[in-house]
């Protein structure tokens, strides 16, 4: 058993930063103010929101009233998808393989097809260009998988979305490109105009933020269809009183997830780089999944043939080790990954594969131990 636990499960959640806890605490108990209200200390909260947003559109390289603020990333989804579909019922949706369940579950309202991935969970874009036709009103793909890690050609699918939009006429629905960054938000370019999105989904639960904390941008000009009617707030798309600190604890986690995503992903890549030597090295039938050239810096994605990974992820559970078979958002659903299944693997495949996301306070150290671990139960069993 290991000294202290080794938490190896970013992906799923990450720790408040320190700093994220200092900006949010005022605005819970002494700055507790609604910002709609008229009276002055009301107003300097108001201003609180609109800083915050100022700040989360500079790290886009967006305006402010092109961001939404929402409670976490499955909103902001269901609001792209069903904010643009619910306006165009009669149109389709495009959609990767591998989207998370938060895409998925909307886009089966309504007639949506899927984009087939490659063996490293890249999307073909020759299938791409194929399933888009002029009844596509949205195309939602992933910037950097959930669970293998695996990071898309932004830019590629956007030269095909492009392309089709040119095409279009004035009685076919618009064509819109909306990305899942949730996972990307920590290591990667997020400027929306080089990435060529039109909608961004983030979550700042993965960012050393606040759970429920989120924001959509959506490109001027394009008109959503509300989830939530009500006051009127967040230009009328997302209406309820704002979270105040939930807003500006995001806004200040996904400041210094972008100050420092450069040294950070640097630092990553070298463990990840000795994990996978070394999971070579002393377990040769190990495999990785997704791709090694096209891979988020904290994802360590494996399989151990012959191994079962419900039994493991109890052993090294109580060895204190916290890792994943795969998105903890469908952790109890005994289905095999349907990411691992569009990548062409078979249920006992996925049934032995593990997900181990590393993050800020992941040390060498902690790797070494986790490799031996893994070494001592996989000769067990």
């Amino acid at each position: 058993m290991t000294k202290s636990p080794i938490y190896l499960d970013y992906a799923a959640a990450t720790p408040i930063d320190a700093a994220v806890i200092k900006v949010m605490e005022p605005y819970y108990a002494r700055q507790f103010y609604n910002p709609s209200a008229t009276y002055h200390a009301a107003k300097v909260i108001r201003s609180a929101v609109t800083t915050a947003r100022k700040e989360v559109a500079h790290w886009l390289g967006a305006r402010s009233s092109e961001i939404i603020f929402t409670a976490g990333g499955t909103e902001a989804n269901n609001l792209s998808i069903h904010g643009i579909m619910r306006r165009y019922p009669k149109a389709n949706i495009v959609i990767s393989s591998i989207e998370h369940e938060s895409v998925q579950a909307p886009a089966a309202h309504y007639n949506y097809r899927e984009v087939k991935v490659q063996s490293d969970g890249r999307v073909d874009l020759h299938d791409l260009d194929r399933k888009i036709d002029n009844q596509t009103a949205l195309v939602s793909i992933m910037y950097a998988n959930n669970e293998i890690g695996t990071v898309q050609p932004m830019r590629d699918i956007a030269k095909i979305i492009k392309a089709k939009q040119v095409e279009r006429s004035r009685e076919d629905p618009p064509l819109i490109f909306h990305s899942d960054a949730c996972q990307a938000a920590n290591y990667l370019d997020l400027h929306v105009a080089r990435l060529g999105v039109d909608m961004l989904t983030l979550n700042g639960g993965k960012i050393y933020g606040p759970k429920q904390s989120g924001a959509l941008y959506v490109k001027a000009g394009i008109n959503l269809l509300p989830l939530i009617d009500g006051g009127g707030q967040e230009q009328g798309v997302r209406s309820g009183t704002e979270n105040v600190a939930g807003i500006v604890g995001f806004a200040t986690a996904l400041q210094l997830a972008q100050t420092d995503r450069h040294q950070e992903a640097e630092r990553l890549r070298s463990l990840q780089h000795y994990f996978f030597s070394e999971l070579a090295k002393r377990l040769p039938k190990a495999l990785i999944n997704g791709s090694v050239k096209y891979r988020l810096p904290n994802n360590l994605h494996f399989t151990l043939p012959g191994t079962d990974n419900e039994r493991l992820l109890i052993a090294l559970d109580e060895a204190g080790v916290q890792a994943a078979a795969g998105s903890a958002c469908s952790a109890s659903d005994e289905m095999p990954s349907h990411v691992l299944s569009a990548l062409g693997l078979g249920d006992d495949y996925a049934q032995a594969s593990l997900r181990m996301t590393m993050g800020r306070q992941t040390s060498l150290d902690q790797l070494k131990a986790v490799i031996s671990l893994l070494q001592q139960l996989t000769n067990r069993s």
